[in-house]
């Protein structure tokens, strides 16, 4: 059974990588080539990959039918909650 995550209002870097997995999991996110920083999250209206860099969390949006993109990094000092919001918003 997955241990509980933390607080939502944690910030992630307060999160250890097998908490961050089970987040991405719970978003419905999955692993791209088995890579546990690479993740693909899918939606109606939208894709997004997700990168645990170093530094911050990249979000690259794809909106459907479009071939542009979006991108924006957020700090692992932001709450998950925040985080969790900024991704589930889109593009």
């Amino acid at each position: 059974m997955p241990s509980p995550l933390p607080p939502e209002s944690s910030p992630l870097n307060q999160h250890s990588l097998r908490a961050l997995e089970q987040w991405l999991l719970q978003l419905g996110a999955i692993r791209i080539d088995n890579d546990p920083c690479r993740w693909q999250l899918e939606r109606p209206a939208w894709s997004a990959v997700l990168l645990l860099d170093r530094e911050d969390l990249k979000v690259i949006w794809q909106a459907s039918g479009s071939s542009s993109e979006t991108q924006c990094s957020l700090p692992y000092g932001l709450s998950r909650a925040d985080v969790e919001a900024a991704i589930q918003a889109g593009p």
